[in-house]
């Protein structure tokens, strides 16, 4: 099964140019990223005058996000993959198409992409506060873990099967596409519950900017399970041995 294709890697890999390189893609990507979807949450509190959420603020908040991680993913597909996400990174892990290792490297740009991404912005923006990722009245840690492990789960299924599955074809755009609209179309879905993060990082840089950790911890265990059991189900359903591509000598 290819749960059982995951590999530990060698330690000369922290050094390897080629490691090191897509750890900066990483770090690239997620800076573009947050700053372009935390930067839209924060013009829109600017022209609002810090007032209610409304249904056009989870439209604006989708599409910055939709064309934020289409730039953010094609320009780092060719060097890392285009990850932009430590649950993407933890999936590809899963399925063996990454080492532990490199994933520790990616994770690392990506969370330092995020929080450099927040100090950018209050720099920019004269002290406004990033917004950390809540839950919102009536909503549960419990509902929000399902919602977080159901969008991340269709965020990594349409990642496999637009770049990751060797039977792709030549879909060029179309990866970068497909899964910026996945997210876009979560949040308009689970943005109103609990901001819809599907993705660790894009929390972790405001938690740590305001040191709001509360109900951190589901932004992480829902991506991450949900992102595993993708990769497990799609390796195994739709990839199987036949078509998985080893890793390569350079990964290990």
């Amino acid at each position: 099964m290819a749960v059982y294709r995951i590999a530990i890697g060698s330690p000369r890999e922290a050094s390897n140019p080629a490691a090191i390189r897509a750890a900066f893609a990483e770090f690239f990507s997620m800076l573009i990223f947050v700053f372009a979807g935390q930067g839209s949450g924060m013009a829109y509190s600017k022209l609002t005058g810090n007032g209610p959420a409304t249904p056009g603020g989870l439209v604006v908040a989708s599409l910055s996000h939709t064309f934020g991680l289409f730039v953010a993913v094609a320009v780092g597909a060719n060097i890392s993959g285009g990850h932009v996400n430590p649950a993407v990174t933890f999936g590809a892990f899963i399925g063996g198409n990454i080492t532990l290792l490199r994933s520790i490297l990616y994770w690392i740009a990506q969370l330092l992409g995020s929080v450099v991404a927040c100090i950018l912005l209050k720099v920019a923006t004269g002290g406004m506060e990033t917004s950390a990722f809540s839950l919102s009245s009536g909503v549960s840690v419990w509902n929000a873990l399902v919602f977080e492990i159901v969008m991340t789960f269709g965020l990594v299924h349409t990642v496999y099967a637009t770049t990751v599955d060797p039977k792709k074809g030549n879909v060029g755009v179309i990866g970068p596409i497909a899964i910026g609209s996945i997210v876009g179309a979560n949040i308009l879905v689970g943005g109103a519950f609990d901001g819809a993060s599907m993705n660790p990082a894009v929390c972790f840089g405001p938690a740590l900017i305001n040191w709001s950790w509360t109900h951190h911890w589901v932004y992480w265990l829902g991506p991450f399970i949900g992102s595993a059991t993708a990769a497990i189900l799609y390796d195994n359903i739709f990839i199987g041995d036949d078509g998985h591509e080893p890793l390569s000598n350079s990964d290990f």
